[in-house]
C-alpha cells in the first residue's frame, strides 16, 4: 500500500505493538532510549542481493504519526486504559533513525536500517516500518533482476491490474527504483514522476468491423505514439499485414508507427517472424515489444536467442515479486538504555546481533564491492571508514578504498534534507548494482558475498552469550 493510502498510520499496526505499549507505559518503561535494528536474512528470488526501497514514503508517514481523537475513543472501546489512552492523544514519533541509502544494495545479516528513540515509539512503528519497506525492497529487487536480464532493452510495468490493490502504487515505485523505465500505472506517474507507457487491449479490436480498421482508427488518433496489438486474430496472416498497410499509410501523412506487441504465442518464433515482415516493408524503425507472464528468466532465455525484442511488458510476476511472496525482513531490539541485547534462540539463523552497529563497505582497486563489514560503534565517527582496515583479502597492506553506507536520516522525529525522486533513486541503485561483481548478481546460483563482524562485535556476542 502507498503511504497516501493510509489515512491512520497509527493504527496501520498490529493489536501487540499496542498491548506491549500499555505494558511499557504502565511499567515505567515507555521513556527508556531503546535501539531496534531492521534487517533480512535471507535474499529473496535465490539471489543474494537486496535493492533498499521504501525509505522516503517511511519518512513521509512517520511524520505524521499522529493519535486521533476517534481512533482514542476506539482504543477506549477495545479495553485500552484511559491514562494510557490520554499519553497516545499527544503522542509524536520522536526517533532518530540512521539508514542506508533508498536503492542502496544490501545483504543478509546487515542492520539496514536503526530506530534509537523512546521504547514506546520504537516498538509503535514497527509494524507500519517493516510492511513499507519488506513490500518495496522486494518488488525493487526483482524489477532489479529483470533490468539485469533485459540488458538495454526498455521495460514497462503492466502489473497495476494484477496488484494488491492500492500497494500497486507503491510497487510502480520501487519497480522504478529497481530500474523499469515506465508504467501503465497512471496515478504512479503523476504521484512520482515515472513515465507512463501503454498500447491498446484485444476490446479495441474486437470493437470495429475489421482488425485493418481498428488500426486505421487508433493511427489517427495517435499518429505519432501508435503501438499495435497484432495478436488478437492471427498474428502473422492478418495482425502484421495489417500492420504493414498502416505503418506507410502513416508515412504518407508525414507520421511513423511507434511499434507492435506481441501478447500472446510463442515470443522467439513471433518477434524473428514480425521482424523480417517489418524489415521487408522498410520499417525497420518499428518497435517489437512483448508482454505475457514474463520474468527475468524468461527474458534472460528471449535475449541469449536473440530474440529481436525492443520492449518487454512485464506485469504479474514483477508486481506480486513472484515466486517469493514477501521479504523476511524483522525488526529487533539490540540496546536498551545503553545496554546491548540480542536474541539467543536454539535457532541459530533466527539470532540477532547486539549494540549500535555500523557497515563498511571495502572495494577492491577496480572499484567493485569487497566485502562488507558490521562494525560496532565505539565513539568513533560513524560516518568515517575504518582506518585500520588497510589490507585486502590476500594480506596485501595497501590501502583498500572503503565507506560507511549508513547515514542519520530522522532525528528526533524530524526527517532531514534528502531526495525523494525517482530518477535520483534509480540512477544512484543502478550505479551500485554496476559495482557488484558478476558472480554475485548473476540470476542463477550466485555466490555468496562475504559480510563479517569485527571483532568487537564477535567479543560482545560471546560475552552476552555466557
Amino acid at each position: 500500500m502507498s503511504v497516501k493510502e493510509i489515512p491512520d498510520p497509527a493504527l496501520y499496526t498490529d493489536l501487540y505493538q499496542l498491548t506491549m505499549g500499555q505494558g511499557y507505559f504502565k511499567s515505567g518503561l515507555s521513556k527508556k532510549q531503546a535501539s531496534f535494528d531492521f534487517f533480512f536474512r535471507k535474499a529473496p528470488f535465490s539471489g543474494e542481493f537486496v535493492v533498499f526501497a521504501g525509505l522516503a514514503d517511511l519518512l513521509e508517514v512517520l511524520d505524521r504519526f499522529r493519535f486521533t481523537g476517534d481512533e482514542i475513543a476506539w482504543l477506549r472501546e477495545q479495553g485500552f486504559g484511559d491514562a494510557f489512552c490520554e499519553h497516545l492523544s499527544g503522542f509524536t514519533f520522536d526517533g532518530t533513525i540512521r539508514s542506508v541509502r533508498e536503492g542502496e544494495v544490501v545483504f543478509p545479516g546487515e542492520p539496514v536500517l536503526t530506530v534509537t528513540g523512546s521504547l514506546l515509539s520504537c516498538q509503535l512503528v514497527e509494524t507500519l516500518l517493516l510492511n513499507i519497506l519488506n513490500f518495496q525492497s522486494l518488488i525493487a529487487t526483482k524489477a532489479r533482476r529483470l533490468r539485469l536480464a533485459a540488458g538495454d532493452c526498455k521495460l514497462v510495468d503492466f502489473g497495476l491490474r494484477r496488484g494488491q490493490g492500492a500497494g500497486s502504487v507503491a510497487a510502480t515505485r520501487a519497480a522504478a527504483i529497481g530500474g523499469f523505465d515506465a508504467t501503465s500505472n497512471v496515478l504512479a506517474g503523476k504521484r512520482y514522476g515515472i513515465p507512463v507507457s501503454g498500447t491498446m487491449a484485444h476490446s479495441w479490436i474486437q470493437c470495429f468491423e475489421s482488425e485493418l480498421e481498428a488500426f486505421r482508427t487508433y493511427a489517427q488518433l495517435y499518429p505519432d505514439s501508435s503501438i499495435l496489438l497484432v495478436d488478437t486474430y492471427d498474428t502473422i496472416g492478418s495482425g502484421l499485414p495489417n500492420t504493414i498497410t498502416v505503418a506507410r499509410e502513416l508515412e504518407e501523412q508525414g507520421h511513423r508507427l511507434v511499434g507492435i506487441r506481441l501478447d500472446s504465442g510463442n515470443p522467439l518464433t513471433l518477434s524473428r517472424k514480425a521482424r523480417n515482415m517489418l524489415d521487408e516493408a522498410g520499417l525497420d524503425y518499428v518497435a517489437i515489444a512483448v508482454s505475457d507472464q514474463l520474468d527475468e528468466e524468461r527474458i534472460a532465455d528471449l535475449r541469449n536467442k536473440t530474440a529481436p525484442i525492443d520492449v518487454f511488458g512485464v506485469g504479474t510476476r514483477l508486481i506480486t515479486g513472484y515466486p517469493d511472496g514477501a521479504l523476511g525482513g524483522v525488526y529487533k531490539i539490540c540496546d536498551l538504555d545503553g545496554n546491548p541485547t540480542m536474541k539467543y534462540t536454539d535457532e541459530v539463523s533466527k539470532r540477532s546481533l547486539p549494540g549500535i552497529k555500523e557497515i563498511e563497505r571495502v572495494s577492491d582497486k577496480d572499484g567493485f564491492f569487497l566485502r562488507d563489514v558490521i562494525r560496532l560503534v565505539d565513539g568513533r565517527d560513524s560516518n568515517k571508514p575504518d582506518p585500520k582496515d588497510t589490507s585486502d583479502a590476500g594480506g596485501n597492506s595497501e590501502r583498500i578504498p572503503s565507506e560507511r553506507i549508513r547515514s542519520t536520516v530522522m532525528e528526533n522525529g524530524n526527517a532531514l534534507s534528502h531526495s525523494a525522486e525517482i530518477s535520483g533513486i534509480a540512477e544512484f541503485s543502478a550505479s551500485r548494482v554496476a559495482r557488484l561483481p558478476d558472480k554475485i548478481k548473476r540470476l542463477n546460483q550466485p555466490e555468496r558475498y562475504e559480510v563479517t563482524l569485527d571483532d568487537p562485535l564477535v567479543a560482545l556476542m560471546e560475552q552476552l552469550q555466557k
